[in-house]
């Protein structure tokens, strides 16, 4: 198994540091974004029909804040997938491969995602906060689902990815019943362009460091035994 991509030693690192910092993207997106705005901002921008309004605005106020946050939550997708694919090869079997190849779909969604934002933010710098914003918005659907929508059609992957892995790590035992819930919960996260990150969206990626980063010690320690099937069905 340590002969496979990714191996021991990546697949145990991110499965360790890939949940802990994409849960730090989170936090950092909503501590800048909130740190960012005044309070009348903040209201102004809740009451846009979209988020980008307010993550522009913030942008303008805060850019080296709001990059760091946008940067450490491209980061923590690009460590997941070979995570993802650590934990398939794992499990085993094609639930697990199939679940781990959309999630990984889903993660590329994401990274197209950041280049819209950079790119968004980097208008504002070239043509000023109202030109960027109105450019912007009025194109936000074509940006959002992107070249003949496959961003779009690969986000769904997280989705529905995280509920076959969730699944098959669940009956292969090597994830509890718990646990195989927490990977199931952070599948449910927002995906697109310019989105507000909001405190539930960091407790539930939280939910996935508890599911993941004792996998990957163990992994990194080499002490992981043949999966064992339903036989600790309620183990945690």
């Amino acid at each position: 198994m340590n002969a496979d991509f990714p191996g021991r030693w990546i697949g145990g690192v991110t499965l360790v540091l890939g949940p802990i910092v994409l849960c730090a993207g989170y936090l950092l997106r909503h501590l800048s974004s909130a740190a960012a705005l005044t309070p009348q901002q903040q209201a102004w921008a809740e009451a846009r029909p979209f988020a980008a309004y307010g993550q522009l605005l913030a942008y303008t106020s805060r850019p080296a804040l709001i990059t760091l946050s946008y940067a450490v939550f491209a980061l923590g997708a690009l460590l997941l997938f070979p995570a993802f694919i650590a934990l398939a090869q794992r499990v085993g079997g094609g639930l697990a491969h199939w679940g781990a190849a959309l999630l990984v779909a889903g993660l590329f969604a994401r990274l197209y995602f950041a280049g819209a934002d950079q790119t968004a933010f980097q208008l504002t710098e070239v043509v000023g906060l109202d030109q960027a914003t109105n450019a912007v918005m009025k194109e936000y659907v074509d940006i959002s689902y992107g070249p003949w929508r496959i961003p779009v059609w690969a986000s769904v992957g997280q989705y529905a990815g995280s509920l076959l892995l969730a699944v098959a790590a669940w009956r292969s035992g090597v994830l509890g019943t718990a646990r195989a819930l927490m990977l199931l919960l952070a599948g449910g996260t927002w995906m697109g362009v310019l989105k507000a990150a909001s405190i539930p969206d960091v407790l539930v990626t939280a939910l996935l460091c508890v599911a993941l980063v004792p996998l990957g010690t163990r992994v990194l320690r080499g002490r992981l035994v043949a999966p064992t099937g339903r036989s600790n069905v309620l183990s945690w």
